[in-house]
């Protein structure tokens, strides 16, 4: 996957958007204002992704490629590096979950209107 493939994958899903928050090369995805994948935008060396405390483990145990998220919470974030070792299905798969995990969190209001997108 690209920066290119991973941006379009993220739009993709409902309620998205794609910011600069914290400096001019951090591209962070959200939904509905919460932040489900976030990377560096000129090196894409790796991804941060949420996911659940118990995959965060697993994944890691599983892939070299998957540390600990990088300046995030390590219990709730991965940080998955870029290096092609881990193939498209997967990656697609944890940023779908990821963005699973976020939705599922947002107010009520917010998750009837992702509904309505």
């Amino acid at each position: 996957m690209n920066i290119e493939s991973f941006r379009a994958y993220c739009l993709s899903k409902k309620g998205v958007t794609e910011e600069f928050p914290f400096d001019a090369n951090t591209l962070v995805y959200k939904v509905m204002g919460k932040m489900f994948a976030l990377t560096d935008l000129d090196s894409f060396e790796s991804i941060n992704l949420k996911a659940a405390p118990e995959e965060v483990i697993a994944l890691q145990e599983r892939f070299s490629a998957v540390l600990p998220g990088y300046h995030m919470n390590k219990k709730h974030w991965i940080s998955v590096m870029m290096d092609g070792s881990i193939n498209d299905k997967h990656l697609c798969q944890w940023i779908d979950d990821s963005y699973t995990l976020v939705s599922a969190s947002l107010p009520k209001k917010d998750r009837e209107s992702l509904k309505q997108l």
